[in-house]
């Protein structure tokens, strides 16, 4: 299936500049994605045309206002397949998505409880239970994995009973690209009665999201890894489930009435969206949903197969380069090493070449521990990636290796 990358490409205007002279070979789209220009034209309308907060005017500025971050609102629920629309609740990003769910289930864990996470967890759907249970005197289960990065999923299976109350887990491994089997994790959790929650950060911005069809009850996820900007979020979540929470924050806009002593809070989205919102963060991450959903998923995902394919062709090529993270389903992340290089040092050298990668832990330093690696360096392959960004980074990490020697 053809997929046009350099008209892709050509909507994104921060790839078309150089770093040191080199043109910019950008792979550390796990990292952050890069933002098309109806993203950024989206932000400027925004403040240049309806500035107003919203909710709360009385007047055509904060109308405006107030249609555009609602339709955003409608435009993610459809994406994601979300049976209602206040299912979506605007959050900071990943982090405060999963502290959100926390607080909402958290107040019902107690001793002899089990919350089961991965040995694949980024630190934020790790330390967030790894809190929740201190708090309630719950028990920490931790899945683990192969040496190929790949879940396995018969402890899983070992691990869940009737005590588990709660399975958190990513949808994709932001530091291996290994896509867990979410549907079928899903619907044996739910056998048990408990919930699930999945970290789609990692997850979101290469297709095929259906909540419904996952199975979860939570979802979590940022707007800026979705080509969208930093600073908002998602968390989806059952309608049924979303209302039994305690309030998050409080303050204004959750509000139903309030005098002196007391008050009642209103209906969802709002009792969970506490204060102003980050209005121009949510418009433009629904421009970002509408500008993703226009393309030909399937081609998409073939393409990043493709670049995911060639790269790791090219590792087998080159000599003293292993890769770390082997699973045979997984996205577009190659983590490796380079001989016996320190991965700071290569990613400094790449950087000297126009070559943008992520060095390091990835916030995920237990499932480094388990690897019993300090850390990798990580290239990580969006749509808008060529081959030619692929053979740019093999030249770089050939110089590299020479100056490593």
């Amino acid at each position: 299936m053809s997929f046009d990358v350099a008209a892709i490409r050509a909507q994104f205007p921060l790839l078309q500049r150089d770093v040191d002279g080199k043109p910019l070979a950008y792979l550390d789209n796990a990292a952050t994605t890069q933002k098309p220009q109806a993203v950024i034209d989206a932000l400027i309308d925004f403040y240049t045309q309806c500035n107003a907060n919203v909710h709360r005017g009385a007047h055509h500025l904060s109308d405006e206002a107030t249609r555009r971050y609602e339709k955003a609102r409608d435009t993610v629920a459809q994406f994601i397949n979300a049976k209602h629309r206040e299912e979506v609740i605007w959050t900071s990003g990943t982090t405060e998505s999963i502290n959100l769910v926390a607080n909402g289930v958290g107040q019902l864990f107690k001793v002899g409880d089990e919350i089961i996470v991965t040995e694949l967890e980024h630190h934020a759907n790790l330390v967030t239970w790894q809190q929740a249970c201190k708090r309630s005197g719950a028990t920490l289960k931790i899945c683990p994995i192969f040496d190929s990065g790949e879940l396995d999923i018969d402890a899983f299976y070992a691990l869940l009973n009737e005590k588990t109350r709660l399975v958190a887990l990513p949808h994709v491994s932001n530091a291996l690209g290994t896509i867990n089997p979410i549907v079928e994790i899903s619907k044996k959790a739910k056998q048990k009665g408990a919930w699930i929650l999945v970290d789609g950060a990692q997850g979101i911005a290469h297709g095929n999201v259906d909540v419904q069809a996952i199975g979860c009850d939570f979802y979590a996820f940022s707007g800026h890894k979705l080509f969208g900007p930093t600073g908002v979020g998602v968390l989806w979540g059952r309608k049924e489930i979303l209302e039994t929470f305690p309030v998050w924050q409080t303050g204004g806009e959750m509000i139903a009435d309030v005098d002196y002593q007391d008050a009642t809070w209103g209906a969802l989205p709002n009792r969970l969206e506490a204060g102003t919102p980050n209005i121009a963060g949510v418009i433009g991450l629904g421009a970002a949903v509408k500008w993703l959903s226009k393309l030909d998923i399937e081609a998409m995902q073939a393409h990043e197969q493709d670049l995911l394919d060639y790269a790791t062709k090219c590792a087998e090529g080159l000599e003293g380069m292993r890769i770390v993270g082997t699973a045979p389903n997984k996205i577009g992340v190659m983590s490796f090493q380079l001989d016996n290089a320190h991965p700071a040092d290569i990613g400094f050298i790449l950087d000297k070449q126009g070559v943008a990668i992520r060095t390091g832990d990835n916030c995920a330093q237990p499932l480094m521990k388990r690897l019993g690696l300090p850390g990798t360096a990580r290239a990580s392959f969006s749509i808008y990636n060529t081959r030619n960004d692929i053979d740019q980074l093999f030249e770089a990490l050939k110089k590299a290796k020479k100056m490593l020697a």
